[in-house]
């Protein structure tokens, strides 16, 4: 009997991918293939197409199925064992949905392992080209639901979120209002991850709880769907979404097609699919009062919290490893290409002399605060430099090593304050868990730590959304009998500890985040006071 493993899928934007692992969490296989280049037919770039409006964009369906064909394929021919599979999960890239015609769910349920799936399924889908999370075509629609249910600030309450563009409910929206043909036709209406469920089901995987409270329609409290807010999406909605489950439900075994073709066991479970943002809260391990910073292009807050307050910014999601709590997500678009401008006119380009300037000014800079947007925030919504002194004076420039500091500390004291503002609490276990190109670097990490008081950590997540599937397809299994993800995954690796607060910091930073948080209102945007250039 070979020895029990895993499998987690991450069906992103770019590419597919797969992970397995044993018992003892250690990867045994991975593999991908990516869009663009391993499936050229469909002529995507980055996984998906723009259309000539600049704002609508979608990717092929068939895409998505074809590739599944491909990597299966890969597994099989590299001789891998599908029936030591105990249970597979996976993730998609969050938002994004699929449209499933009349008659579908026989043609899923009775696939022939003669055939490829991408063969089999060519007709089922009654809109072939799916939007995506970067689509941004529905401004119309955003502005039709948050009237519908009272302002942005009531959708927050009852969704977790105020109207967004790329969320699936102002999606379903337009599809209806521009294609109410294909509506009619539709039967199910899945999100990418529960799409990619049913495929290995063989029957129609109902939306997880966590990944559906990106759409606009999900009561986060309840975890019902809103009534108010399918309404003002489209007639019929309720029937076509089914009843979400909570996240670490096994839905079913896998489907006779897999075991047929492939050899899986038939006791294989399949269990819910996720976003690929919870996800890589389950890969990441999270634990109640973590918090979690990629610092990328965009840097992104990943909070673990028990008591939310949804706001304007920011989303509030049903947590994916345990559904009595909650997360929260937050965006900064001024990531590290602020921070490599500032390091490019203030430190010669270099990182070393980046760190030497953070090193020779002392925390809280003297009371000199600043706010860097090259491009427009959207936490807040703002853009321009912004510069103040400790008297809360605008000032036009700072000395290099003071603009660093200021650059530094701001970008972390702005998160701070996002984060409370949705109801995250720093806790005396709070670990700050950070990881992306600035998470290299310990002085950045030092004013990390001294801004929210806590250790900071480091973590490898290049493949957290993949991983954290495999974790939650084990989880999946015990979950009914209340065990923990954290119980689960104890033997993965630990984060390295990297630096620990400088004492005294919370007392220091404690009036500097108060007074930031006051001098944010005056530099948010504002079209008519302040004409940007």
């Amino acid at each position: 009997m070979a020895a029990p493993c895993f499998l987690g899928w991450d069906f992103s934007t770019q590419q597919l991918k797969v992970i397995a692992i044993d018992e003892r969490l250690r990867v045994i296989y991975e593999d991908n293939v990516h869009f663009d280049k391993d499936l050229p037919e469909f002529k995507t770039q980055g996984g998906a197409y723009v259309h000539s409006d600049r704002l609508t964009v979608t990717s092929p369906v068939l895409m998505w199925v074809k590739a599944l064909d491909m990597i299966l394929e890969k597994m099989k021919s590299s001789g891998f064992n599908f029936a030591q599979v105990r249970a597979l999960s996976g993730a998609g890239q969050q938002h994004g949905s699929v449209y499933w015609k009349k008659g579908s769910i026989q043609t899923l349920k009775n696939a022939s392992p003669q055939l490829p799936l991408h063969q089999l399924l060519k007709a089922c889908f009654a809109v072939s080209n799916s939007p995506i999370w970067m689509d941004s075509s529905t401004a119309s629609q955003c502005s039709n639901l948050e009237k519908a249910v009272g302002g942005a600030q009531h959708l927050a309450a009852i969704t977790g979120s105020r109207a967004y563009e790329r969320f699936t409910g102002n999606q379903i929206a337009k599809i209806y209002s521009q294609n109410p043909e294909a509506y009619t036709q539709t039967e199910r209406i899945s999100l990418v991850s529960s799409f990619a469920a049913s495929l290995f089901l063989g029957a129609y995987a109902p939306i997880d709880y966590s990944d559906g409270s990106g759409m606009n329609l999900l009561q986060i409290w309840e975890k019902v769907w809103s009534a108010s807010c399918l309404d003002a999406c489209a007639p019929g909605l309720e029937e076509k979404l089914g009843s979400p489950v909570p996240s670490h439900s096994v839905l079913g075994s896998i489907s006779p097609y897999y075991i047929q073709r492939y050899g899986f066991s038939p006791d294989c479970k399949v269990v819910a699919f996720t976003g690929d943002n919870p996800a890589s809260l389950a890969g990441m391990r999270l634990q109640e009062g973590d918090i979690a910073i990629s610092l990328g292009t965009s840097d992104t807050l990943f909070l673990w919290i028990q008591e939310p307050t949804p706001a304007l910014e920011g989303h509030i999601l049903c947590n994916p490893v345990d559904s009595q709590t909650f997360m929260a997500l937050l965006c900064f678009k001024n990531g590290s290409l602020m921070r490599e401008r500032i390091r490019d006119d203030c430190a010669s380009g270099s990182w070393d002399e980046f760190s030497k300037a953070l090193s020779s000014t002392v925390a809280g800079n003297n009371g000199n605060l600043g706010f860097y947007f090259d491009v427009m925030e959207i936490t807040p919504e703002a853009v321009g430099i912004h510069r103040f002194n400790s008297d809360n004076q605008k000032v036009s420039d700072f000395p290099k090593e003071v603009e660093i500091r200021a650059l530094i500390e701001g970008q972390f004291m702005a998160k701070r304050i996002h984060a409370e503002k949705l109801g995250y609490k720093v806790m005396p276990r709070t670990r700050i868990l950070a990881t992306g190109g600035a998470s290299h670097n310990k002085k950045i990490l030092q004013v990390l730590s001294d801004v929210f008081n806590a250790p900071v950590y480091t973590i490898d997540t290049a493949n957290s959304a993949c991983l954290g599937s495999a974790y939650r397809a084990i989880h999946g299994l015990v979950a009914e009998t209340n065990v923990s993800l954290a119980d689960v995954v104890k033997l993965a690796p630990e984060p390295r500890l990297a630096v620990t607060p400088t004492t005294g910091a919370e007392e220091l930073y404690r009036p500097l985040l108060k007074r930031y948080a006051e001098l944010e209102q005056k530099v948010i945007y504002n079209p008519t006071s302040c004409p940007v250039k």
